[in-house]
């Protein structure tokens, strides 16, 4: 407020013109905004003035200011029209029998004018329209729908109310484009890490001074457990930035998995170097996170990088997340080396690639437990990793799965030659084209006769000895 007095009275009391470049650089510094745009503001200030002190209702002036003798120069802006583009009285009771009302001329943007404002018909006002016979013999070069530059006498005497008006010009203004500048310089650093203060602390969000906005920390974003208090310094995630009417909004997070990974490229600068690569990193904010790195230099070991000696750097990451577990792992092209080193600190003995995106992972039987975790957490994030579907199981588990497929194998089998053996029996049957009861019963009685002749031949047999 104080630099923008310091303008007005630069501009409407003749004060020297190194103080009004001084003003101007000094509202540059201040506020972050260019030098240009800053003229530019002055520039419409001074118009506003001009047309509250000098002008007419409807009509359209712009200034130009010189910043280096800081001489402002006025022009007033018509449309040149012909007769096609002209509301005729007819057309207008019509339209306004029909309920339209008409847009008044002066309440229309001036530096937001349309294309399609430029084809409509209008009503015709001499203070912003001109016809073009008579546009013509000021430019013979203008068209139709070209806008005409009339210059207007200079003016330095303004009264307290020109001054008043541009005063409320330059604030709008500058606030204007203040906003538009923090807007844009935040969109540019979304995904980026910002240092905040806690400056309000509600039940679902929590409001952070990062400079020159405050941001929201909304609940969702939130680390679960953690607390917030006045004037506490935390680091932050830039999730998104929005526009809204009370100016940019900037989402904070730090539960986003992409944090911890920010965080371990401010602690270990081969990250930012492209020696080391985050390939990929799963996390369930709290409680525990992995990351899987790779090298990309010969000689340099990814999983040391990170950790940091005595583990200094791994410490730093763990601390900023209030005590978080960080398993750091090396990532593999190979899935079946990838999957076995996301289960650790589990030991894995084998892995299966099954179909459907799923492999089936053998531990022993006493490191069962350490590689599903707690509630299951462990393989749950080597899942959410690797982006397999992962099975474990136990070595003996195994084996008598093994010898339990076998057994049913058997079983099958044996059940299968079964029932074709029935088959083939019934087939015989039916090609002797006879029941299967009559050729049961016919079976019977010739087994009786065979009974009887070796029971006569063992009788004869006995009469010839004696």
């Amino acid at each position: 407020m104080h630099l923008v007095r310091g303008l007005i009275r630069t501009m409407f009391f003749n004060m020297n013109l190194k103080d009004f470049k001084s003003a101007i650089l000094q509202l540059a510094e201040e506020r972050g905004i260019e030098k240009q745009k800053i003229l530019e503001t002055i520039e419409a200030a001074l118009a506003a003035a001009y047309k509250k002190e000098y002008g007419k209702k409807g009509q359209k002036i712009i200034a130009k200011l010189d910043s280096e003798t800081g001489e402002p120069k006025f022009w007033q802006i018509k449309r040149v029209l012909d007769e096609s583009l002209i509301l005729t009285e007819e057309e207008i009771e019509k339209l306004k029998a029909e309920g339209l009302e008409f847009e008044r001329e002066e309440d229309v943007a001036e530096d937001k004018e349309t294309a399609e404002d430029k084809e409509k018909k209008v009503r015709f006002n001499p203070e912003r329209h001109i016809m073009i016979d008579e546009a013509k013999k000021i430019n013979p070069n203008i068209k139709v729908r070209d806008d005409l530059e009339m210059a207007l006498e200079t003016k330095e005497d303004f009264g307290r109310i020109a001054a008043q008006t541009a005063k409320q010009v330059i604030l709008q203004r500058v606030k204007e484009i203040e906003r538009d500048t923090v807007l844009e310089e935040y969109q540019k650093r979304e995904g980026e890490i910002v240092s905040g203060i806690v400056q309000r602390v509600e039940p679902n969000n929590v409001y952070f001074d990062i400079g020159k906005v405050l941001a929201v920390l909304p609940q969702e974003e939130q680390i679960p457990g953690e607390f917030y208090k006045l004037g506490q310094r935390f680091k932050l995630y830039i999730l998104k930035v929005e526009k809204s009417p009370r100016g940019p909004m900037v989402f904070l997070s730090r539960a986003f998995p992409k944090f911890v990974s920010k965080l371990f490229e401010v602690e270990v600068p081969e990250i930012p170097a492209g020696q080391v690569v985050i390939k990929a990193i799963a996390r369930e904010p709290g409680s525990r996170t992995k990351m899987a790195v790779q090298s990309k230099t010969e000689g340099i070991d990814p999983i040391g990088s990170a950790v940091g000696q005595r583990g200094t750097r791994v410490v730093a990451v763990i601390n900023e997340l209030g005590g978080e577990k960080i398993d750091i792992i090396e990532y593999n092209d190979d899935p079946v080396k990838f999957i076995s080193n996301a289960l650790s600190p589990a030991k894995v003995l084998e892995v299966k690639i099954l179909e459907k995106n799923k492999a089936l992972c053998f531990v022993p039987e006493d490191q069962l437990s350490l590689a599903i975790g707690k509630e299951g957490q462990n393989v749950r994030l080597a899942a959410k990793l690797t982006g397999w579907k992962i099975d474990v199981c136990s070595s003996e588990e195994s084996g008598k799965k093994e010898q339990d497929q076998k057994k049913s194998e058997k079983k099958e089998n044996k059940k299968n030659l079964e029932e074709q053996t029935s088959v083939r029996d019934a087939g015989v049957a039916i090609d002797s084209k006879d029941s299967p009861e009559e050729t049961i019963e016919s079976k019977k009685p010739i087994k009786k006769v065979k009974k009887e002749k070796n029971a006569n031949k063992t009788k004869k047999t006995t009469k010839s000895k004696s």
